[in-house]
């Protein structure tokens, strides 16, 4: 208990530390910016079969994916990082240390999803119409799907920092494979317009459930009609990001166990030295 006391505490000084850096904020800005021109200036394109326009069906897809690149790719560089230059090696010589590294992590991920969800919520709701039709029944679907996409994403994020070589590594086909599952998983334009095998794969991985559950609490049920089956899939977005983060949990204790057992200062000091060469 005083291991996760800790690790909360370290979450949340790392957090407000981040946020009281200058490029750590604008960075939230920026990002949130980009997206909301982009989705200003489609603001009078319209869905095809429905009344909605393009930038309320494609936020709560782009919300998910914010959420998944964050927990994942975000953990992931964090945890390479830390690894790289020995706060890792240092949480593992104190006691219990790995249980308070690994709660700040989440604890910190966690807040930093949510920021960015709500800095991207609030000019939405100003900027775009049609947004939060499901009222108070959209905002408690949210209180499940926010820590359930969290479960689903941040282990994993975990255990990819844990194997990668580097954080150059995360930074490179980290990106790229993001940024394809995010093409195909509907988050810009419906599912239903990809082929039958692009929908299975898509429906794997949980930037299309998280998309999904976004739309459902957030829109209104007529533009149902554009998804897989005219169906929310309550019961299957629980199912799939509920397996994804039971296998994180499962999966990444003992990988970061054996990771931190492979630290040690010799390591560290080799891992330097390929650094400063490359530098």
């Amino acid at each position: 208990m005083n291991a996760i006391h800790n690790g909360l505490r370290r979450g949340w000084i790392e957090y407000t530390a981040a946020i009281r850096t200058l490029t750590e904020s604008a960075n939230y800005v920026i990002v949130a910016g980009f997206f909301m021109v982009v989705l200003y200036l489609n603001r009078n394109r319209t869905v095809d079969g429905t009344s909605l326009h393009f930038p309320a069906l494609a936020l709560p897809g782009l919300l998910g994916m914010l959420a998944v690149y964050t927990g994942i790719v975000g953990a992931a560089y964090a945890l390479a990082s830390e690894r790289e230059d020995g706060t890792l090696l240092r949480a593992k010589a104190v006691p219990n240390g790995m249980t308070g590294y690994v709660t700040g992590h989440i604890l910190r991920g966690a807040l930093e999803i949510l920021t960015m969800l709500v800095v991207m919520l609030v000019p939405a709701l100003i900027l775009i119409d049609g947004l939060f039709a499901t009222g108070l029944a959209g905002g408690l679907h949210l209180l499940w799907l926010f820590p359930l996409g969290l479960l689903a994403t941040l282990p994993f994020g975990m255990v990819i920092g844990s194997l990668a070589t580097s954080p150059r590594a995360i930074a490179g086909w980290g990106l790229m494979v993001v940024g394809a599952l995010t093409f195909i998983s509907g988050v810009f334009s419906p599912v239903t317009g990809q082929a039958a095998w692009v929908q299975g794969i898509a429906q794997v991985f949980p930037i299309y459930w998280l998309g999904l559950g976004m739309r459902s609490a957030l829109l209104p049920d007529e533009v149902v009609l554009v998804e897989i089956g005219q169906s929310w899939r309550t019961l299957e977005t629980i199912g799939v990001l509920g397996i994804w983060a039971v296998a994180g949990l499962l999966l990444a204790p003992v990988v970061l166990r054996r990771m931190a057992r492979r630290e040690s200062g010799a390591v560290l000091d080799e891992r330097r030295r390929k650094v400063l060469q490359r530098l």
